[in-house]
């Protein structure tokens, strides 16, 4: 064999310019349109995952699973409602529009939330009769598009949330393709149908916490101090916008990391714009503590939240709750295989989400297409949500229990460790294996 004609070095693909950042390039020099999808960021972020729990052992009392018990409930809105909410789980469904989902996936989130004891939240774009119908507890969006806002529904609310800001897209509006508005959802937002929509990124009539303290109270008045008024913000930088939003007289703080979903936007806005969750909680937790607000003012905290661990951690970081998007459309039904030659006819597959954005999902969730639509049995779905937020809780009890906790809000961060710097430094928690946090200066 010739020595000399064998590579010194075989070809390998810049870490830089990866398969898929050329394929990008080459597709924006080819169309002049950026990319536009739906989900949450792709990209791997420090997690509930690179956190772990210190069970009891000798220097703790563990809980006896079967016979004491490890209670789940929680009040929110308890600063200034008159009719605050009391849920049976921490577990809330976060707010997905009638326009991004099809009626018969808001009706099925109604329907598992009322069973497993917990609310469900409008989206943008208004209330339906199906979803207030089904929903025992209901939470309203006030968002910056006003898209189907009236007087009458605030008041069928149970909460209003004001949406500030959205963790896929934190200082940006979203967007509803064309395919997806059909003629009731053209009605009910007062849009032309068939037309691409995109929403405000900001609310027309105020510019500042001021004016969100006056809107807040008009937002009382029209529905007589009885609601909870909730705020709804994307992290980024979350100690001065919770600390404003308790300042503006919220009764809730919703916050939602980079991992959470939206019905589509600019790819490269779901990349590069926003904090993990991991990262916003604890100077959340922090701000309402320098004001002496923490658990009086409740915390909601979404984005990426999958399994009961990830319920019992951020519960441990100081959150009261927890809302999922994403992974309660899966639990619907939604990314299931036995579509896969469906998503593949569509150029996607099972699992890549954020692909179907422009309504034909396959699973009939996040579509408009009647024939899709009625693939969804709302009723069975119902069900399926409620076992999954059944089994969310169990877990989360599991683990309180082995940590020694009565309630799930007993958890604390003294409970957890960190397996990587970076999780440590976010969580700020002890890295496992010694006393060290960094950015602290404790070691």
């Amino acid at each position: 064999m010739d020595i000399d004609a064998i590579p010194r070095t075989l070809p390998r693909f810049s870490a830089t310019f990866d398969p898929h950042t050329l394929a990008e390039i080459r597709r924006a020099a080819a169309t002049g349109i950026y990319d536009i999808r739906g989900g949450g960021t792709k990209r791997a972020l420090p997690h509930f995952d690179d956190l772990l729990f210190l069970g009891a052992s000798v220097s703790r009392y563990p809980l006896e699973g079967y016979r004491e018990k490890c209670a789940t409930d929680v009040w929110l809105g308890t600063r200034f409602a008159s009719k605050p909410i009391h849920l049976k789980i921490p577990i809330t469904i976060a707010g997905m529009s009638f326009g991004a989902l099809s009626g018969q996936a808001k009706e099925a989130l109604g329907r598992g939330a009322t069973i497993a004891g917990t609310s469900t939240t409008t989206g943008d774009g208004g209330m339906t009769p199906e979803e207030r119908g089904q929903s025992e507890t209901l939470v309203y969006q006030y968002l910056p598009s006003r898209y189907g806002m009236n007087p009458d529904d605030l008041r069928k609310a149970d909460a209003i949330e004001v949406v500030i800001g959205q963790g896929a897209k934190p200082g940006g509006g979203g967007m509803l393709l064309g395919q997806k508005i059909s003629d009731r959802v053209a009605a009910m937002r007062d849009l032309p149908k068939g037309i691409d929509q995109r929403s405000a990124c900001r609310h027309p009539d105020w510019t500042g916490p001021d004016d969100l303290e006056i809107k807040i109270g008009e937002l009382r008045e029209i529905t007589d101090w009885e609601k909870p008024i909730y705020v709804k913000i994307g992290a980024t930088r979350p100690y001065y916008d919770v600390a404003l939003a308790v300042k503006s007289g919220a009764d809730v703080v919703v916050l939602d990391g980079m991992q959470g979903g939206t019905a589509a936007t600019q790819d490269v806005f779901i990349e590069h714009v926003g904090i993990p969750i991991l990262a916003a909680i604890r100077p959340a937790v922090q701000a309402l503590q320098d004001l002496g607000m923490h658990r009086k003012v409740q915390l909601i905290v979404s984005g990426g939240i999958r399994n009961g661990a990830d319920v019992a951690k951020a519960l441990a970081l100081g959150a009261d709750a927890v809302a999922i998007g994403t992974a309660a459309l899966v639990a619907l039904g939604d990314n299931d295989p036995r579509y896969e030659a469906e998503y593949q006819a569509i150029g996607s597959t099972a699992g890549a989400y954020d692909d179907w954005q422009d309504g034909r999902d396959p699973a009939g969730i996040t579509t408009q297409d009647p024939d899709l639509a009625a693939r969804l049995d709302p009723v069975a779905a119902g069900r399926r949500l409620a076992n999954y937020l059944s089994v969310m809780t169990l877990e989360a009890q599991t683990i309180a229990r082995a940590c020694g906790k009565s309630h799930l809000h007993n958890l604390e961060p003294e409970d957890l460790v960190a397996l990587t710097i970076e999780a440590a430094a976010m969580a700020r928690v002890p890295l496992a294996g010694t006393d060290w946090i960094p950015g602290t200066g404790r070691f």
